[in-house]
């Protein structure tokens, strides 16, 4: 699979959602001018050496349903907003699959530079790039950033909520794993 298959524009000229294959594409970062990333997974890519030259915002979550994206989502909306007020700037937000947590930044951008609802937005990020499927978590998490004002704060009661129920299903889960 090429570089055109593994990235799609949602603001043509200005912000891509692609996948690890294309965030690790020097070739394919240059042909678009990409000058930012947003980096959400545990992978390396080259451009992560400072030599590379490009401006790096690395979100390091799991695709997993315990993971709190939702607290790095205003980081990762002031880190692109910023990127996307300078014109001669490109962004691309990537992932490994470019399917969830990815495309849940997208969407997080989205309803916080547009105030869309989370359905809106992930319309939009569906219309660029229809093969999107997010961690039903990772969907709950746009819902509570939404309800939160898009400012999720530990001392926040909305996020407050929504991590006691995160941290109850962490430890289901690992009580699972140990047999009991």
């Amino acid at each position: 699979m090429g570089w055109r298959n593994n990235t799609d524009a949602v603001i043509e000229g200005k912000l891509y959602l692609g996948n690890l294959n294309t965030a690790s594409s020097p070739q394919g970062l240059h042909e678009r001018g990409i000058t930012h990333i947003v980096s959400v997974c545990n992978e390396a890519i080259p451009a992560h050496h400072p030599s590379s030259g490009y401006i790096i915002h690395k979100i390091p979550v799991e695709d997993e349903p315990t993971e709190d994206l939702l607290i790095h989502l205003p980081n990762a909306c002031q880190f692109i907003h910023g990127a996307m007020i300078n014109p001669s700037a490109r962004v691309l937000v990537h992932c490994v699959q470019g399917l969830s947590r990815s495309a849940c930044v997208v969407a997080a951008y989205l309803m916080w530079s547009r105030h869309v609802s989370a359905t809106d937005a992930l319309t939009a990020v569906r219309q660029a790039r229809e093969q999107i499927w997010l961690n039903p978590s990772f969907h709950e998490q746009l819902v509570v950033f939404e309800a939160c004002r898009y400012a999720p704060h530990p001392n926040e009661g909305v996020y407050r909520s929504w991590r006691l129920r995160l941290e109850e299903a962490r430890r289901r889960i690992a009580a699972q794993r140990r047999g009991g």
